[in-house]
Protein backbone atom coordinates (compact mmCIF):
# COMPACT_ATOMS: atom_id res chain seq x y z
CA UNK A 1 0.00 0.00 0.00
CA UNK A 2 1.31 3.95 -0.84
CA UNK A 3 0.94 6.47 1.76
CA UNK A 4 -1.22 9.42 0.89
CA UNK A 5 -0.06 12.98 1.73
CA UNK A 6 -2.18 12.70 4.71
CA UNK A 7 -0.41 9.32 5.87
CA UNK A 8 2.96 11.02 5.12
CA UNK A 9 2.51 13.61 7.05
CA UNK A 10 1.41 11.71 9.73
CA UNK A 11 4.78 9.32 9.81
CA UNK A 12 6.41 12.72 9.63
CA UNK A 13 4.54 14.36 12.86
CA UNK A 14 5.51 11.17 14.81
CA UNK A 15 8.94 10.52 13.73
CA UNK A 16 8.76 7.82 11.27
CA UNK A 17 9.48 9.68 8.13
CA UNK A 18 11.78 12.66 8.36
CA UNK A 19 12.60 15.04 5.11
CA UNK A 20 15.12 18.02 5.81
CA UNK A 21 14.20 20.61 4.66
CA UNK A 22 10.35 19.85 4.54
CA UNK A 23 8.31 21.81 2.05
CA UNK A 24 4.63 21.44 2.25
CA UNK A 25 4.08 22.58 -1.44
CA UNK A 26 6.35 19.73 -2.37
CA UNK A 27 4.09 17.11 -0.85
CA UNK A 28 1.67 15.53 -3.72
CA UNK A 29 -1.27 13.49 -3.44
CA UNK A 30 1.18 10.21 -2.71
CA UNK A 31 4.36 11.72 -2.85
CA UNK A 32 6.98 14.38 -1.73
CA UNK A 33 8.91 16.22 -4.40
CA UNK A 34 12.90 16.40 -3.75
CA UNK A 35 15.07 18.74 -5.55
CA UNK A 36 18.77 18.65 -7.00
CA UNK A 37 21.13 19.72 -4.74
CA UNK A 38 24.64 21.70 -5.83
CA UNK A 39 27.00 18.72 -6.53
CA UNK A 40 27.44 16.60 -9.02
CA UNK A 41 30.68 13.95 -8.97
CA UNK A 42 31.76 12.16 -12.58
CA UNK A 43 34.38 9.18 -12.02
CA UNK A 44 37.87 9.95 -12.74
CA UNK A 45 38.65 6.63 -14.50
CA UNK A 46 37.03 6.03 -17.72
CA UNK A 47 36.97 2.04 -17.10
CA UNK A 48 35.72 1.09 -13.38
CA UNK A 49 36.35 -2.05 -11.70
CA UNK A 50 33.66 -3.42 -9.59
CA UNK A 51 36.28 -4.88 -6.94
CA UNK A 52 38.30 -1.70 -6.55
CA UNK A 53 37.51 1.47 -5.11
CA UNK A 54 36.96 3.95 -8.26
CA UNK A 55 37.25 7.53 -7.36
CA UNK A 56 34.86 10.40 -8.30
CA UNK A 57 35.84 14.31 -8.42
CA UNK A 58 32.95 16.60 -6.92
CA UNK A 59 32.21 20.05 -8.59
CA UNK A 60 29.68 22.62 -7.55
CA UNK A 61 26.42 23.23 -10.10
CA UNK A 62 26.95 27.03 -10.61
CA UNK A 63 24.51 29.44 -10.57
CA UNK A 64 24.26 29.58 -14.99
CA UNK A 65 23.24 25.39 -14.63
CA UNK A 66 25.63 22.80 -15.86
CA UNK A 67 25.06 20.88 -19.33
CA UNK A 68 24.66 16.87 -18.79
CA UNK A 69 26.24 15.36 -21.52
CA UNK A 70 25.11 11.87 -23.09
CA UNK A 71 27.72 9.01 -22.32
CA UNK A 72 28.75 10.16 -19.35
CA UNK A 73 27.30 8.94 -15.61
CA UNK A 74 26.95 11.78 -13.45
CA UNK A 75 26.38 10.92 -9.91
CA UNK A 76 24.23 13.76 -8.03
CA UNK A 77 22.14 14.15 -5.07
CA UNK A 78 19.34 15.33 -3.61
CA UNK A 79 18.64 18.58 -1.38
CA UNK A 80 16.75 16.48 0.93
CA UNK A 81 17.99 14.28 3.95
CA UNK A 82 15.36 11.63 4.56
CA UNK A 83 15.08 8.99 6.86
CA UNK A 84 12.18 6.13 7.22
CA UNK A 85 11.60 4.33 9.90
CA UNK A 86 8.60 2.09 9.04
CA UNK A 87 7.99 2.45 5.33
CA UNK A 88 10.05 1.62 1.96
CA UNK A 89 10.95 4.65 0.42
CA UNK A 90 10.90 4.80 -3.77
CA UNK A 91 12.55 7.27 -5.50
CA UNK A 92 11.04 7.55 -8.77
CA UNK A 93 11.82 10.23 -11.78
CA UNK A 94 9.17 13.69 -11.74
CA UNK A 95 7.83 13.29 -15.55
CA UNK A 96 8.89 16.54 -16.48
CA UNK A 97 12.47 15.45 -16.29
CA UNK A 98 12.03 12.45 -17.85
CA UNK A 99 10.45 14.14 -20.95
CA UNK A 100 13.75 16.58 -21.13
CA UNK A 101 15.98 12.88 -21.60
CA UNK A 102 17.30 12.76 -18.02
CA UNK A 103 17.08 9.17 -15.78
CA UNK A 104 17.81 9.56 -12.22
CA UNK A 105 18.58 6.16 -11.31
CA UNK A 106 19.92 3.03 -13.22
CA UNK A 107 19.03 1.00 -10.51
CA UNK A 108 18.90 2.24 -7.39
CA UNK A 109 15.32 3.37 -6.55
CA UNK A 110 14.16 1.56 -3.68
CA UNK A 111 15.74 2.52 0.06
CA UNK A 112 15.29 0.25 2.86
CA UNK A 113 13.04 1.03 6.17
CA UNK A 114 15.93 2.26 8.41
CA UNK A 115 17.56 4.48 5.32
CA UNK A 116 18.92 7.98 6.80
CA UNK A 117 20.63 9.66 4.23
CA UNK A 118 20.28 12.03 1.21
CA UNK A 119 19.99 10.03 -1.67
CA UNK A 120 22.46 9.78 -4.48
CA UNK A 121 20.89 10.13 -8.14
CA UNK A 122 22.36 8.03 -10.89
CA UNK A 123 22.11 10.59 -13.44
CA UNK A 124 22.00 10.04 -17.21
CA UNK A 125 20.89 11.93 -20.30
CA UNK A 126 19.85 11.32 -24.20
CA UNK A 127 20.90 14.03 -25.25
CA UNK A 128 22.84 17.55 -23.43
CA UNK A 129 20.59 19.30 -21.31
CA UNK A 130 20.97 22.25 -18.69
CA UNK A 131 20.09 21.50 -15.01
CA UNK A 132 20.38 23.95 -11.97
CA UNK A 133 20.77 22.92 -8.67
CA UNK A 134 17.47 23.24 -6.24
CA UNK A 135 15.47 22.34 -9.59
CA UNK A 136 12.63 19.01 -9.43
CA UNK A 137 14.81 16.08 -9.54
CA UNK A 138 12.25 13.08 -8.54
CA UNK A 139 9.77 12.03 -5.77
CA UNK A 140 9.86 9.55 -3.07
CA UNK A 141 6.70 7.12 -2.92
CA UNK A 142 6.30 5.33 0.51
CA UNK A 143 4.86 1.42 0.50
CA UNK A 144 3.48 0.29 4.01
CA UNK A 145 5.64 -2.83 5.61
CA UNK A 146 4.17 -5.58 6.79
CA UNK A 147 5.11 -7.01 9.30
CA UNK A 148 8.22 -6.75 12.00
CA UNK A 149 11.90 -5.44 10.98
CA UNK A 150 14.46 -7.30 11.95
CA UNK A 151 17.43 -5.62 10.05
CA UNK A 152 16.80 -1.78 9.66
CA UNK A 153 19.43 -0.17 7.48
CA UNK A 154 20.84 2.03 9.97
CA UNK A 155 21.95 -0.74 12.30
CA UNK A 156 23.17 -3.03 9.68
CA UNK A 157 26.76 -3.84 9.99
CA UNK A 158 27.67 -4.28 6.73
CA UNK A 159 25.91 -1.28 5.30
CA UNK A 160 27.76 0.83 3.15
CA UNK A 161 25.94 3.81 2.87
CA UNK A 162 25.07 5.15 6.52
CA UNK A 163 27.88 8.44 6.54
CA UNK A 164 25.42 11.37 6.09
CA UNK A 165 26.79 13.10 3.03
CA UNK A 166 26.02 16.12 1.21
CA UNK A 167 27.54 15.49 -2.05
CA UNK A 168 26.81 12.26 -3.84
CA UNK A 169 28.44 8.65 -3.08
CA UNK A 170 30.57 6.28 -5.40
CA UNK A 171 29.66 3.43 -5.59
CA UNK A 172 30.84 0.82 -2.62
CA UNK A 173 30.41 -2.91 -4.78
CA UNK A 174 34.21 -2.66 -3.29
CA UNK A 175 33.68 -3.78 -0.47
CA UNK A 176 31.47 -6.76 -1.03
CA UNK A 177 33.28 -10.46 -0.86
CA UNK A 178 33.20 -11.76 -4.69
Amino acid sequence: MILSDQKILEGIDNGEIVIEPFKKECLGTNSYDVHLGKWLATYKDAVLDARQHNEVQHFEIPEEGFVLQPGTLYLGVTEEYTETHNAVPFLEGKSSVGRLGIDIHATAGKGDVGFCNTWTLEISCTQPVRVYAGMPIGQLIYFLVEGDILNYYNRKQNAKYINRSEKPVESMMWKNSF
